[in-house]
């Protein structure tokens, strides 16, 4: 329905929609073949639809198969939508502890990151060049922190089965710097990823960002930091498709040119989530 208001120009009066004279359980499932972002959007249609759209049978349609293995004992949830919501705010552990996952709020995927305990890290077990610290911020119990080494390499590798298939995903290596990250922070770093078998893309990230020379041009195709909500810092490493959720991803984080000992770098994991 549309009138007027006092400019003359045209306001729409939301009414009844034709669609409301359907049965609640009908829309229910109609609903639950679009995703959670549409599902909000056509709770604001009508009572009948927001009924409908909040529905446990559309929620439970975007929730993973396994969700009931995901959820803590406590608190004791009111609906299913309560649930994903809590899926999407408050990642899990999983593995042992080994991977956090969590749901993408407004599609529904499935995003993981790996601890660093699952990478591989040359010297990583020796006390005099990583050591393993807790810190409250970090989602692990227990993260890596660079104290000094020259030959600078880290290796991962998961199964891709835990990822939303038909999906193209970007990783990221999540980390803090201390004191500047000496000798690394400021240097072209290498890095990798893609399924195992094909072929892998390759580009270079700061953990800081360019040192500042009188004369020199920024080098422009390297990837910055940039700061993430939690806190932690972020560099995207690349992107892959998972078209079946049956392959293995792989990834690799390389500076081995420089001669100079490097330190000051903590890493959290590598995330994984829906290319934006």
């Amino acid at each position: 329905m549309m009138g007027q208001n006092h400019t003359g120009g045209e306001i729409v009066v939301a009414g009844p929609s034709p669609f409301d004279g359907l049965p609640e359980d009908c829309i229910s499932n109609i609903i639950s073949f679009t995703s959670p972002r549409d599902a909000c959007v056509a709770a604001s249609v009508s009572k009948t639809f927001e009924s409908a759209a909040n529905s446990d049978n559309v929620w439970e349609k975007f929730l993973p198969p396994d969700y009931s293995s995901l959820i803590p004992p406590s608190p004791v949830f009111a609906s299913k939508k309560e649930i994903y919501l809590s899926l999407c705010h408050n990642p899990v552990l999983i593995e042992d502890g080994k991977k956090s996952f969590w749901l993408e709020k407004a599609s529904g995927k499935r995003c993981i990151m790996l601890s660093s305990k699952e990478l591989w890290i040359t010297w990583g077990s020796s006390p005099q060049y990583w050591q393993w610290i807790s810190i409250p911020e970090a989602r692990f119990e227990k993260v890596a922190e660079l104290l000094d080494v020259c030959w600078f390499e880290v290796r991962g590798k998961t199964s891709t089965r835990v990822l939303t298939p038909g999906t193209r995903y970007s990783a990221y290596i999540v980390f803090k710097t201390k004191d500047g990250c000496p000798r690394l922070g400021h240097l072209p770093v290498e890095v990798g990823v893609g399924l195992v078998g094909q072929e892998t893309s390759k580009r270079f990230i700061y953990f800081v960002g360019p040192r500042a020379r009188r004369g020199e041009r920024e080098t422009g195709d390297v990837t910055k930091p940039e700061e993430r909500e939690d806190g932690w810092m972020e560099a995207e490493l690349g992107e892959f498709f998972n078209e079946a959720s049956c392959d293995e991803v792989e990834l690799s984080v390389i500076e081995i040119k420089s001669p100079y000992w490097k330190r000051g770098l903590i890493i959290q994991g590598i995330e994984f989530r829906p290319t934006n």
